[in-house]
């Protein structure tokens, strides 16, 4: 992606998808914050119109900064670029089966983690928290880490990091490995202001919070190095409908 037009029309189209996303996300929230809005001057629609419009604008603009930091390194978002710009050379090969497979087995993996070493919040704080979203709120969630986190994350952060690595002459393959590992960390950590509205954090819920979202974000910026941003895109939805729909059905039943 090396020419202005592609990568505005990518970033528009992102853009927009992360205005969606952020709408969506919001039942996800209201029911582990059910009194979120409750001391607010406006009316709740008002702020989340305006939280939606915000999310819009801010993943434009870092998919925009991505897209053109990934240009030389050839990070990017192939597959839509192809699609909106027809005459230029189509990715070689797609995996989507695949993306959508290590998915599921990440977030089964993860699921195994869970069971050995504890819930992330720790049992006590979950049960006394009473996170329990519907699994359709759970299934709108999804929309959210598979774009908004995506493009945060990995076109973003990810992509940043490893051109800023490379001005120092350090070779791609060391640089992307570095910024894979690193949004990885970024991506476990960066729940962990939720995780304070919900709980005390202590040194163990720090370290499961963080562990657990960062083994998936290896497997996404993996994913995001070798096929493009939609597969990592694939991968983070269909681990987050696994651990936020399916897992939840399977245990209520």
């Amino acid at each position: 992606m090396t020419a202005s037009p592609p990568q505005l029309r990518v970033a528009l189209v992102l853009g927009t998808a992360s205005l969606f996303a952020t709408l969506a996300l919001f039942p996800y929230v209201l029911a582990l914050q059910p009194h979120a809005f409750d001391k607010l001057p406006v009316a709740a629609a008002v702020v989340i119109a305006a939280q939606a419009l915000q999310g819009g604008v801010i993943g434009f603009l870092l998919a925009w900064a991505g897209l053109k930091l990934g240009a030389p390194l050839d990070l990017g978002a192939p597959w839509f670029a192809a699609r909106l710009y027809p005459d230029r050379i189509k990715p070689a090969a797609s995996g989507w089966w695949w993306a959508a497979g290590i998915g599921v087995a990440g977030a089964l993996l993860l699921l195994g983690l869970i069971a050995l070493f504890g819930e992330p919040l720790g049992a006590t704080a979950a049960h006394a928290t009473k996170l329990a979203p519907a699994p359709w709120q759970g299934a709108l969630a999804s929309f959210y880490g598979g774009i908004v986190e995506e493009i945060q994350l990995r076109l973003f952060m990810l992509t940043a990091i490893a051109w800023l690595l490379t001005r120092t002459r350090l070779r791609r393959s060391w640089a992307l490995g570095i910024a894979v590992v690193a949004a990885a960390l970024l991506f476990g950590a960066g729940h962990l202001p939720l995780a304070a509205k919900l709980t005390t954090l202590d040194l163990a819920i720090v370290l499961r919070i963080v562990g657990y979202n960062a083994l998936l974000g290896l497997a996404f910026g993996w994913l995001y190095c070798k096929r493009g941003l939609e597969h990592a895109m694939l991968a983070h939805f269909s681990a987050d409908l696994v651990l936020h729909v399916v897992a939840p059905l399977a245990h209520s039943l």
